[in-house]
């Protein structure tokens, strides 16, 4: 990582009891964001590559089997087909997502298939509870050393979002804080569950809560509520991450998860990231996209890109 990682700091509770968010202009802010034209031609590809290099790649389902992890292992080594990497003239930049990310009993699978694969991709597991963060603390903190146990090297934890709407921010900021102290060197990404927290205002004090308890990055959404990346939540979080960047010196990163499926959605993303926070926000060392089905989109504009046609469903590899 080319830059200190978030120690955390003491919770200050004067500087979250005073966060206020003006929800019209922030709202306004996001509408404006969205109806702006979207960059095209061969700017459009190099982004589009950048985007590949900060998924998450990721499977969540009930049903996943070893068989259908190392399919996806191999789609996180080659995301793109290489005949398409080679006509865009970046074979040797080494294109892969930004990680794996699966349930803490399938990351056995990952790390066998990455060493089959001989390759180096980040390991990352949902843990604490997730989707809800309901069960208790003790149960949480064992799942996360466990996912590490098996080889995960990035842990997503969910908050118990009842913390946020009763403004228990002492006992969140404890819960948070121990979750990272169990990662040890494994990069501890926040999932805040914005599509319930009630209030833009709350986000943005969660966000500043997860920070001062030492998160690495905070995220958006599960993927499992009934609204998960919006603008209007993502404009709120960066603009807290930027505060805390400007109050303490470090840089925390940020990963919207839920519905984003379209290339669209991904050069969006990038824009937010780099007009709000810079180009170092465009990276995967601090920028990720929770998504499954948004590869097989970027494959297949990147396709047309190259040869001037939309590939048939059979001609892209799945993801």
């Amino acid at each position: 990582m080319p830059f200190p990682r978030n120690p955390g700091q003491e919770l200050d509770l004067g500087w979250v009891e005073s966060s206020r968010v003006n929800l019209p202009a922030t709202i306004r802010r996001a509408n404006q964001h969205k109806a702006r034209r979207s960059i095209k031609k061969e700017w459009q590809a190099a982004w589009l590559l950048r985007a590949v290099t900060c998924i998450d790649l990721t499977t969540l389902s009930g049903d996943d089997t070893p068989s259908n992890v190392q399919r996806l292992c191999h789609k996180a080594n080659i995301p793109v087909r290489q005949d398409l990497i080679e006509s865009l003239g970046v074979k040797d930049k080494g294109i892969a997502v930004g990680a794996i990310c699966v349930y803490p009993q399938r990351v056995p699978d990952v790390v066998q298939a990455l060493k089959d694969l001989g390759v180096d991709i980040p390991i990352a597991s949902v843990a604490a509870g997730f989707p809800s963060g309901q069960t208790p603390l003790e149960q949480r903190l064992d799942e996360i050393k466990q996912a590490i146990s098996y080889g995960a090297t990035e842990i997503d934890i969910v908050i118990n979002r009842t913390l946020v709407l009763t403004g228990n921010w002492r006992v969140l900021y404890d819960e948070v804080k121990a979750c990272r102290e169990a990662c040890g060197h494994a990069h501890l990404k926040t999932i805040l569950g914005t599509g319930e927290l009630g209030t833009l205002t709350n986000v943005y004090k969660a966000s500043l809560v997860s920070m001062m308890a030492g998160s690495d990055v905070i995220k958006t959404s599960t993927g499992k509520e009934a609204v998960n990346a919006t603008f209007p939540v993502a404009f709120v979080m960066v603009r807290a991450i930027r505060d805390y960047y400007e109050r303490t010196g470090y840089k925390v990163g940020f990963k919207p998860a839920g519905g984003i499926r379209s290339a669209k959605d991904a050069l969006s993303w990038l824009a937010l990231m780099k007009e709000e926070l810079g180009d170092d926000w465009t990276k995967p060392d601090l920028f990720r996209i929770g998504a499954s089905s948004l590869l097989s989109d970027i494959e297949r504009q990147l396709y047309h890109h190259v040869t001037g046609r939309y590939a048939a469903q059979h001609q892209l590899p799945m993801a």
